[in-house]
């Protein structure tokens, strides 16, 4: 892809050089794969941030970067012990390389929306929503037939909303409404939380419960708000951003935990604590890019996740 004329204009404008200090032959040799991790490092400010956004090794980000800089003769951060901040070159080169971003990813947006309906969808999830509800559906329905020729289904299990501009995913599943503008949005349907317990738990005093929590604070997570609320002044044993381990470690017996429907209703070593506030609803939420949507293999797997979570309700809430 041509780089924009304001983004080469600005390289001969960096008060670190001389205005034809860079050959024009050389700037038209500059390739996106390499900007982008330009763009992810001044995003993050860090070259860990940065990798675990683009999902390689931190020495690669590093490497990469070091390359843009000798390529255009710009040095584009100051390494401090840690963070890399930008320069004033630096600076004055990233709203330019961001506005090549967004044309890049329309382009790639455009591309995906014009390919055959065959090829990977990736979908990110919750994990244990991923790894508990939709890869066991997703299987059965497989194995009765080929209801998806030449489609292959990559799961990203992730806590994090995944930037759907950026093309993360393809598809998002998120418990709440999205609220990016954008994105196109269906409800697909709503599931249950409830406080659940090993039985021992029940024949203790309530005052001499424990409870095991979220690693993160409540802050606006209904589910997450009400436990606080519940267990008070007593004590929580075991905090996690993972429900499978909140989930085993209920089942051993170690506290009181919120969980969902899908993962402990049909647990024998749990039962339900009934109270006041509960079960706790969420919505459940596929989101997409407008531009992704067209693709005839993102449609027929957004298609089927809404006929999974709608036909298998009951587990759900």
């Amino acid at each position: 892809m041509a780089i924009p004329q304001n983004f080469a204009s600005v390289v001969h404008e960096s008060p670190a050089h001389r205005p034809d200090a860079i050959a024009p032959a050389s700037l038209a040799s500059l390739a996106w794969d390499d900007i982008r991790f330009f763009v992810a490092v001044a995003r993050e400010g860090s070259l860990s941030g940065a990798a675990r956004q683009l999902r390689v090794e931190h020495s690669t980000v590093a490497r990469r970067v070091g390359a843009l800089e000798s390529h255009i003769g710009v040095r584009l951060f100051d390494r401090l012990p840690r963070s890399w901040a930008l320069t004033q070159e630096g600076e004055a080169l990233l709203a330019p390389a961001e506005r090549l971003e967004q044309e890049v990813l329309a382009f790639a947006r455009a591309a995906a929306a014009n390919t055959a309906d065959q090829g990977t969808v990736r979908v990110s999830a919750p994990p244990a929503f991923a790894s508990h509800f939709i890869v066991p559906l997703w299987a059965a329905q497989a194995a009765q037939g080929d209801r998806w020729p030449g489609i292959a289904l990559d799961i990203v299990g992730e806590l994090r909303s995944a930037n759907l501009q950026r093309r993360d995913a393809d598809i998002a599943i998120r418990f709440m409404r999205p609220t990016e503008p954008g994105l196109a949005a269906r409800k697909l349907g709503e599931l249950a939380f409830r406080l659940y317990a090993a039985p021992v738990w029940l024949t203790r005093a309530e005052a001499d419960w424990h409870f095991l929590g979220y690693s993160d604070a409540p802050g606006n997570v209904p589910h997450q708000q009400l436990l606080a609320a519940l267990a008070g002044a007593r004590p929580f044993v075991l905090r996690s951003n993972d429900l499978t381990a909140l989930h085993n470690a209920c089942r051993g017996g170690l506290g009181l935990a919120m969980l969902p429907d899908f993962m402990a209703r049909d647990d024998a070593a749990l039962v339900e604590v009934p109270g006041d506030g509960r079960p706790v609803m969420r919505e459940v939420w596929s989101v997409v890019h407008p531009d992704v949507r067209r693709s005839p293999r993102v449609r027929a797997v957004a298609d089927a996740l809404a006929e999974m979570v709608g036909a298998h309700a009951g587990r759900l809430a």
